[in-house]
C-alpha cells in the first residue's frame, strides 16, 4: 500500500473541507462577528494541514488507486475530516469537550443529525452555517466532491468510487467516474438552490432557508430551530420540505434521467416504487394508530403530521414536527421498523437501502416457489434485470454484518445504564443516519446525557452506517493486508 499517496489525497480532502469552511467567516462577520475568529483559525489550520500533506507527499510515481488505497483513503478519510471539522466548536467553545464536539461534527458529515446540544438556537450564525455545512458536503460524499476534481492531480478515481457509492450495484451514470461526479454534484446544487428559492417564498429567512435546504436535500436533519421544523408550523414549508426530502432519499440518477427528459424512468424504476408504497402504506397506518389521541382528533392534521414524520424517518433525514417518541406504541413500532430500509441506493440516505429489502423480499417468494416447486428454476429480477448469484450473497452478509452490528452495538449501550427502547433505537437511527430515536433519544430530547462511552459507539454505527459496514470492517481483515 502507498502511504504517500493516501496521504496526498487525505490532504486535499483537508484542504477541500478547509476552503469549505472558510465560508463560514463571511456568515459570521455579517451576523456580527460572533465566534468569526475561531471559525478563521479553524479553517486556516485545515487548509494549511491539507496542502502540506497534498504538496508535501505528492511523488511522480505510478497514481492511479488500487482498491486497498481506496477503501483505506475512504474511511480515514470520514474519520479524519470530522476531526478537523470539530475545531470551531472547540476553540469558540461552544461545545468545550472533545467527544461531545466529535460527536456533534461525525453527526453531521455522516448526515445523521444526532445532536448533543440542547440549545441549538444558543449557537451562533457562523456555527449554525457550518454545522449545517457539513451535512451538505457529507450528503453526496466527501470523496465523490473530491472525484471532479481528482484528475486535476493525476490521480484515478475509480477506486473511490467503488468505495463510497452507496448501494448493492455500483453502475456508472457516464463512462468516466469524474464526469459522473460533476454530474451528480451538479443535480445536487440545483434541488439545493430551489429549496432555497421555495422556502423563501414561504416568508423562511433567508439564513434558515440555507441550512435547511443543506440538511434537506442531505437528509441531513440538523436544524437552526430548538423545535426543528415545527417551529415554523406551516403546510407551506413541511410541504417542501417533504417533497426535498423525498428527493434526497431517491436515486439520484433518476433526478438525472428526469432532467434529461426521461420522466418516465420514475415509474419504471422498482425500488423507486417499492420505496412510495411503503411511504403510502407506512402513513395510513401511522394517521390510523394516533388518530384517536393525537391533534385532537383532525383527520387532516392528523395526515399532515404523520406523514411528514414517517417521510422524514424512511429517507433518513430527520426533521421533525412532532415528538413521535410520545405517539401511540404501534405508531412508534412501525416508525422503529422504518429506520432499517432507510432510503433508496444512489441516494444521500441511509440505512439497508430499499433495493436490497426488495431483492431479499423476491429472494423469499423464490424460495417458497422452489419448495412448492422443487425442479423449478425461478431468478431473481428486479427492474427487469436478473440480480447475480455474488450479488446475492454480498446483500446476505451485509444484512448479517448490519444485524450484528446493531445487536453488539444496542447491548453496549444498554450495560451503561440506557433502557432497552432508548438503546436499540439509538442505534438503530445512528446507523441508518436518521437522528432522533425513541425513548430519552427522542426528537424532543438529545444525545447529551449519553455517556462518552455510548456516543464513541454510536459515533462508529454512525460510520458503519454512512459507508454501508463493509468499506470500513474490510481493513480489518486480515486477507484484505495480504499482498
Amino acid at each position: 500500500m502507498r502511504l504517500r499517496l493516501i496521504l496526498t489525497v487525505l490532504g486535499f480532502l483537508l484542504f477541500a473541507v478547509g476552503c469549505a469552511m472558510m465560508t463560514a467567516y463571511p456568515v459570521a462577520l455579517h451576523f456580527g462577528g460572533q465566534d468569526a475568529s475561531p471559525l478563521l483559525i479553524s479553517s486556516l489550520l485545515t487548509i494549511v494541514v491539507g496542502a502540506i500533506l497534498w504538496r508535501g507527499f505528492r511523488s511522480r510515481e505510478e497514481n492511479e488507486l488500487r482498491v486497498r488505497e481506496g477503501f483505506a483513503i475512504v474511511t480515514l478519510g470520514w474519520v479524519i475530516v470530522p476531526l478537523f471539522g470539530s475545531l470551531p466548536f472547540l476553540l469558540s467553545g461552544a461545545i468545550p469537550s472533545f467527544t461531545d464536539a466529535y460527536f456533534e461534527t461525525i453527526s453531521g458529515f455522516t448526515t445523521t443529525g444526532a445532536s448533543i446540544l440542547t440549545d441549538v438556537e444558543a449557537l451562533s450564525h457562523g456555527l449554525l452555517y457550518w454545522r449545517s455545512l457539513t451535512h451538505w458536503i457529507g450528503g453526496m460524499g466527501i470523496i465523490v466532491l473530491s472525484l471532479a476534481i481528482l484528475p486535476l492531480l493525476g490521480i484515478g478515481g475509480m477506486q473511490l468510487f467503488k468505495a463510497e457509492v452507496a448501494g448493492p450495484t455500483k453502475d456508472k451514470l457516464t463512462p468516466r467516474v469524474a464526469e459522473t461526479a460533476r454530474l451528480l454534484w451538479g443535480v445536487y446544487v440545483l434541488f439545493t438552490v430551489v429549496q432555497i428559492v421555495l422556502l423563501m417564498a414561504g416568508e423562511m429567512p433567508l439564513f434558515d432557508a440555507v441550512c435547511h435546504s443543506f440538511a434537506t436535500i442531505s437528509t441531513g436533519g440538523f436544524s437552526t430551530k430548538n423545535a426543528s421544523v415545527g417551529y415554523y408550523n406551516s403546510v407551506y414549508i413541511d410541504c417542501v420540505m417533504m417533497l426535498f426530502m423525498f428527493i434526497g432519499g431517491t436515486n439520484f440518477s433518476l433526478h438525472l434521467s428526469a432532467l434529461k427528459g426521461r420522466i418516465g424512468s420514475y415509474l419504471r424504476d422498482a425500488e423507486f416504487n417499492f420505496f412510495l408504497v411503503s411511504f403510502v402504506i407506512a402513513t395510513v397506518l401511522i394517521t390510523l394508530f394516533i388518530a384517536k389521541d393525537s391533534f385532537g382528533g383532525e383527520l387532516v392534521t392528523t395526515v399532515r403530521f404523520a406523514a411528514f414524520n414517517t417521510m422524514s424517518v424512511m429517507t433518513c433525514t430527520g426533521f421533525a414536527t412532532a415528538d413521535f417518541a410520545l405517539w401511540a406504541p404501534l405508531a412508534q413500532v412501525v416508525l422503529f421498523f422504518l429506520m432499517f430500509p432507510g432510503a433508496c441506493a444512489g441516494s444521500t440516505g441511509g440505512g439497508l437501502k430499499n433495493l436490497r429489502v426488495l431483492i431479499l423480499l423476491r429472494t423469499a417468494m423464490n424460495e417458497l416457489k422452489k419448495i412448492a416447486h422443487p425442479k423449478v428454476v425461478v431468478n431473481v429480477r428486479v427492474g427487469g434485470r436478473t440480480i447475480d448469484q455474488d450479488i446475492l450473497f454480498t446483500i446476505a452478509g451485509f444484512i448479517i454484518l448490519y444485524l450484528v452490528t446493531f445487536s453488539t452495538s444496542s447491548i453496549i449501550l444498554t450495560a451503561t445504564g440506557l433502557d432497552i427502547v432508548t438503546s436499540m433505537s439509538a442505534v438503530a437511527s445512528s446507523m441508518a443516519n436518521i437522528g432522533p430515536g425513541l425513548g430519552t433519544v427522542g426528537p424532543a430530547a438529545n444525545f447529551a446525557h449519553l455517556t462518552d462511552l455510548a456516543k464513541w459507539v454510536l459515533s462508529a454505527c454512525m460510520l458503519l452506517g454512512r459507508l454501508e459496514i463493509y468499506t470500513v470492517l474490510v481493513l480489518f481483515s486480515s486477507a484484505f493486508w495480504k499482498k
